[in-house]
């Protein structure tokens, strides 16, 4: 790709200040988006769904573990296969530490159709502490449209619940979805931006985070910097 003219510190503030005009448009944009995502009217789930954890059967309402919100991140991750979807997984990588949702009474599970050992061994693998359940066996993928005749497809799906009563809220889909892959949010940030120019599909160059060819791709290690005793006293 070309890359940006070099100017002065004067010359780019000036041009970061136009920038800045558009961002506040879009995060205004955002917001009007949000409310309307609010305003949805609602569906009560009617249906029974049981999943499998860990040595436990649960359902819908047990997902909740007593908090009013439940977000589901669908998993693509298909019996048959042997590991997950790496997009779904460079997204599980995204999610962070699940107290700060906990602390706006809202909780969040992945959802697979894998059966669960599949499942667990995968997120071992991962070095994950996410919740995750399998659906295999029910339908739950179908019914939010995330297992199709086109096979697997990712999207997030949120409940509320009042009392024993679960409402299905929102889902979005495919790249409706991207906001949650925080790689994304942080390359855009930056001159070169996704990087994804000349790729016949801008997934092709995802990977599972343990599955990069490149060295310098791989996780930081322990003395992740290598001059650190430059900076000890």
């Amino acid at each position: 790709m070309e890359l940006s003219p070099v100017v002065t510190k004067e010359e780019w503030l000036a041009a970061r200040k136009e920038l800045l005009e558009q961002e506040k448009e879009l995060t205004r944009l955002r917001d009007a988006v949000s409310a309307s995502r609010r305003a949805l009217p609602r569906v009560r789930i009617e249906k029974e769904y049981v999943f499998e954890a860990p040595g436990a059967s649960v359902t819908l309402l047990d997902l909740f573990q007593g908090r009013r919100q439940l977000i589901v991140r669908h998993f693509m991750f298909d019996p048959a296969w042997e590991e997950g979807c790496p997009g779904c997984s460079m997204q599980a990588d995204s999610v962070g530490h699940l107290a700060h949702m906990h602390n706006r009474d809202t909780s969040f599970v992945m959802v697979a159709r894998a059966p669960i050992a599949k499942i667990e061994a995968f997120r071992a693998r991962m070095g994950w502490d996410l919740p995750f359940v399998s659906s295999h066996g029910t339908d739950f993928n179908s019914d939010f449209h995330v297992t199709t005749e086109k096979g697997e497809l990712p999207g997030v799906s949120s409940f509320l619940r009042e009392g024993d009563a679960v409402y299905h809220t929102n889902s979005v889909y495919d790249r409706g979805s991207e906001v949650t892959l925080n790689t994304y949010n942080y390359l855009e940030m930056t001159l070169l931006g996704r990087q994804e120019e000349g790729l016949e599909r801008p997934w092709d160059w995802w990977r599972h985070h343990d599955r990069y060819d490149d060295a310098n791709a791989k996780g930081p290690g322990e003395n992740w910097w290598n001059g650190q005793d430059k900076f000890s006293s």
